[in-house]
């Protein structure tokens, strides 16, 4: 009798990953005692009336974040989410803007607050029609570059007060899912936040996060109080048994 690998069986996993995922890339957090939003102000670099009053101060930020994008890799915890989908299907929903998901090998990112590395219309943002991936080489974007409607370019992100375009693509995997993984996220900021009410009662859900990360609706999770490669690696263990 041939001594068979046990292999586990294939699950849906599907993990909702924050800003802490990828600070261990280098990339600075939100809502941290030194993230973005304590040295910026928000309402004036990520709102419409932000970019209206002051568009080359939104689009200078921005830049500054495509060219820090460039110095960073994917870190153990980004491989380690693609090395799953060897055993399992797994959909990551991040609220980052980065591309680091899909440069360390996962093939179904679904980014919330959109992505970096794109530019969109001021009229039509998501009109898919003008929604442009850029090349490094274009990561600079200046006043006078337009989309295809003639609007001036502005980052391809969701900004304070705009709607969440894809969130009920989200709810509709969440409520498919056979394991639900948290990872770096404060679950402050919603819609996002609040996908965890639609993950089914009867599926184990796991929290990676060095700090105490509060559950409203006091639902049952297994908290691994570690930064996001060491929870990883725990959990991958815990998948495995």
């Amino acid at each position: 009798m041939e001594n068979n690998e046990y292999k586990p069986l294939r699950q849906k996993i599907v993990v909702l990953t924050g800003a802490g995922i990828s600070a261990e890339s280098g990339l600075a957090t939100f809502r941290d005692s030194n993230g973005l939003w304590k040295q910026h102000d928000a309402k004036k670099l990520a709102s419409v009336a932000g970019f209206e009053e002051n568009p080359q101060a939104v689009l200078d930020f921005y830049n500054f974040r495509r060219k820090q994008l460039l110095e960073v890799e994917p870190n153990h915890a980004h491989n380690m989410l693609a090395e799953l989908e060897e055993w399992h299907d797994v959909t990551i929903l991040t609220q980052n803007v980065d591309n680091l998901h899909e440069r360390a090998g996962s093939s179904e990112v679904i980014h919330l607050h959109g992505e970096l590395t794109k530019v969109t219309s001021s009229f039509q943002p998501n009109n898919p029609k003008y929604i442009k991936e850029l090349e490094p080489e274009e990561f600079e974007v200046k006043i006078g570059d337009k989309a295809g409607d003639g609007s001036q370019l502005r980052p391809f992100i969701v900004w304070f007060g705009e709607a969440v375009p894809m969130i009920e693509t989200a709810i509709d995997y969440c409520e498919k899912a056979d394991i639900f993984l948290i990872i770096g996220t404060s679950l402050n900021v919603y819609p996002a936040a609040g996908l965890l009410n639609y993950v089914p009662a009867d599926v184990p859900v796991y929290l990676i996060d060095p700090k105490h990360v509060p559950i409203a609706s006091g639902r049952k999770v297994h908290v691994i109080q570690k930064g996001a490669s060491a929870g990883m690696e725990e959990l991958m263990q815990l998948l495995a048994e």
